[in-house]
């Protein structure tokens, strides 16, 4: 038996021992982090990626669209008054990273130059938790 090679059963627990201490010490610092990521990729969406659609519609056709052109809907779906529309400037409508679909008004409420583009966040109400574009 001494020429056979292999891991002793000590060996194996103590290997099982450290890997569960490391993911001890490592889970905490993850927990919470799934909400903070879609918090981020939701100030993405509104802050750039919508925006950006929305800005390349703006110089193709002269104005944003307008609530009653659809809102988002005109920005993969040419709207009927469109002149230059050169889309789709996004390939479906946006939704939040909760499910549920960003809200769009123009002109805007708070921004009355161009839009109001937010996200009702988690809870899907307006509320404190709500992605807007008017602030940071």
């Amino acid at each position: 038996m001494k020429n056979q090679k292999g891991f002793t059963l000590i060996e194996l627990m103590l290997v099982v021992i450290i890997i569960g201490a490391l993911t001890a010490m490592v889970m905490p610092r993850l927990a919470g982090r799934t909400e903070q990521a879609k918090v981020s990729a939701g100030q993405a969406d509104v802050s750039a990626n919508i925006a950006t659609a929305l800005k390349l519609y703006e110089l193709d056709n002269g104005r944003f669209p307008s609530s009653e052109d659809g809102g988002l809907t005109a920005l993969f779906t040419k709207p009927s008054n469109a002149g230059n529309w050169n889309g789709p400037y996004l390939e479906k409508k946006p939704v939040d990273p909760w499910g549920h679909e960003y809200q769009y008004k123009s002109p805007g409420a708070h921004r009355t130059y161009d839009y109001d583009l937010f996200s009702m966040g988690r809870d899907g109400v307006e509320s404190e938790d709500d992605i807007k574009n008017w602030e940071n």
